[in-house]
């Protein structure tokens, strides 16, 4: 027999738990400070979004900009915006990663991954 009823102790497991949480919570706040671009076009076009994904600035040059073909100017914005997107999840994976790591990886709802 275990001394103690072979329970863990519960209290230690309540502080790695909490220590968890706050660095889970800092780099949630960290991500949402940082900013990661992502170019369509040959740089015509240019997303700006922050690390949690919020879209912060779109820049378009005026090369892009033809009334005739308006449809072209939307991919390119879309496809900014996606590259952008993938930039932020990337940045996420290294915020968070190892912290979903250590929670058991990947088993933590609201997480990308």
């Amino acid at each position: 027999m275990i001394p103690g009823g072979g329970q863990p102790n519960m209290q230690q497991l309540l502080q790695q738990a909490q220590k968890m949480q706050q660095d889970l919570a800092r780099a949630q706040e960290e991500l949402a400070h940082l900013e990661v671009e992502g170019r369509a076009g040959g740089g015509l076009v240019t997303a700006t979004v922050t690390g949690a994904g919020e879209l912060r600035a779109l820049k378009i040059d005026p090369e892009a900009v033809d009334p005739e073909d308006t449809e072209t100017l939307a991919d390119l914005v879309v496809a900014a915006v996606q590259a952008a997107n993938e930039n932020a999840q990337t940045l996420q994976q290294q915020k968070l990663g190892p912290l979903a790591q250590g929670l058991g990886g990947g088993g933590i709802p609201g997480l990308p991954f």
